[in-house]
């Protein structure tokens, strides 16, 4: 019995710059950056003082009411994804056998509504607390809801991979598929930890910047960046079966061809450039594809002082001199970093780079580093002709996930 090839047939996304993937491939395009100052709490004595957030996001446009209130605000993202995925790839589930429908889906534990339960616990005492504390505050949370909204009874699981979450599930949905265990996978990632204990404790380590202008905070591979940027946000893309797919005619919007993962087993804060490269090379030897072929990167680009130059070192292990003629983008230079949500949708910027031939730019770059010395596509979109694309993703502690896409062939 031969492994089925694993398609993508619908994308959703909630994020700083587009509550849709039109809307948000549209402005990525652009160039439109969705950093500004924070607004969701007081950040008057914070040292950071920019954030991408969310803006104009109406969960009751997008669920029952009831679920809306009784859940946080990343099940909120997620399950409005998850809708725009499902309504583009066409699923009916009265057509599905429900155990052959899956989800997975990352998430961190929103601490935003952790922090409120403990209040109550200390205020109002141990009966006031919610009596579904549980199950709300854990990373599966978004899986558990997506699932049931859908009655879908495959496989659910919530991977956390800090910062390679949401890839890390898409690449784990994919297994799920071609391990014959679902021809059906809702996979991806959601975060909303934008919340004081969530940049206080990364403001500690001293990985978020302390650029009061949100113009310039996020300047991935720049000289003069000074770390990431907080966001927060979703990615969902519908994955299936090449035989079940084209059962139902649906449309196929690229392959999903290959996927690697590492763990650097360094150090909790400083990433690793081998372990980096191992993961691309491991996805492109899955994909059977010539590193040759690849025209574009979507990097982890975090804007961080470690992560870009090492990111760029991985590059050019993986690629060999390859890697100078590759086109790289920072998806974070326009909407910060969602953490578990950002390899998500910096997958979605990776298909629709195959499907549209254009790559969005790395937003804020003027200043050249010469330890990050590729073509990072700055400021401007670029036309090109992409038939595969690689996505990053390098998780804060080690976790590393790459992603291969290409057009679809018969």
């Amino acid at each position: 019995m031969s492994t089925p090839r694993v398609v993508v047939t619908g994308m959703g996304s909630v994020n700083p710059i587009g509550n849709t993937v039109p809307e948000f491939w549209k402005n990525a395009v652009a160039g439109k950056s969705g950093i500004g100052h924070i607004t969701r709490f007081d950040a008057t004595n914070f040292y950071v003082k920019v954030a991408g957030e969310v803006k104009g996001f109406d969960a009751y446009a997008h669920m029952d009411p009831k679920v809306a209130d009784r859940n946080p605000r990343a099940v909120h993202f997620g399950l409005a994804a998850a809708r725009e995925a499902m309504t583009q790839a066409g699923i009916d589930m009265n057509r599905e056998v429900p155990e052959r429908v899956g989800v997975c889906v990352g998430c961190m534990s929103e601490s935003d509504y952790i922090v409120r339960q403990a209040d109550i616990l200390e205020r109002r005492g141990v009966r006031r607390v919610d009596p579904l504390f549980v199950a709300r505050s854990g990373p599966s949370a978004p899986a558990m809801q997506i699932g049931m909204l859908y009655e879908a009874r495959g496989p659910n699981s919530s991977p956390n991979s800090l910062c390679a979450t949401g890839t890390d599930a898409i690449g784990t949905a994919m297994n799920f598929i071609k391990l014959g265990h679902a021809d059906v996978m809702i996979a991806g990632g959601t975060d909303s930890c934008l919340s004081p204990l969530g940049v206080a404790g990364l403001d500690i380590v001293g990985a978020v910047t302390r650029e009061p202008d949100p113009a310039i905070a996020c300047r991935p591979f720049d000289a003069e960046r000074s770390g990431f940027v907080f966001g927060e946000g979703a990615g969902i893309v519908v994955l299936e079966s090449l035989e079940h797919a084209k059962a139902r005619n649906a449309e196929i919007l690229v392959e999903l061809v290959g996927a690697g993962w590492s763990f650097d087993a360094y150090d909790q804060t400083a990433p690793a450039s081998e372990p980096e490269a191992y993961a691309m090379r491991f996805a492109l030897n899955q994909a059977r594809i010539d590193p040759a072929l690849v025209a574009y990167v979507n990097a982890h680009g975090t804007s961080t002082r470690l992560n870009d130059p090492t990111e760029t070192r991985a590059l050019k292990i993986a690629f060999g001199d390859h890697a100078y003629k590759l086109a790289i983008s920072s998806t974070k230079s326009l909407v910060g970093h969602a953490i578990t949500a950002s390899g998500a949708v910096e997958s979605i910027v990776a298909i629709m780079t195959v499907r549209t031939n254009t790559i969005h730019p790395t937003i804020n770059y003027r200043t050249p580093d010469p330890e990050c010395d590729l073509d990072y596509v700055p400021n401007t979109a670029r036309e090109a002709t992409v038939d595969v694309s690689l996505t990053n993703s390098f998780g804060l502690g080690g976790e590393n996930c790459s992603l291969v896409f290409s057009k679809f062939k018969d």
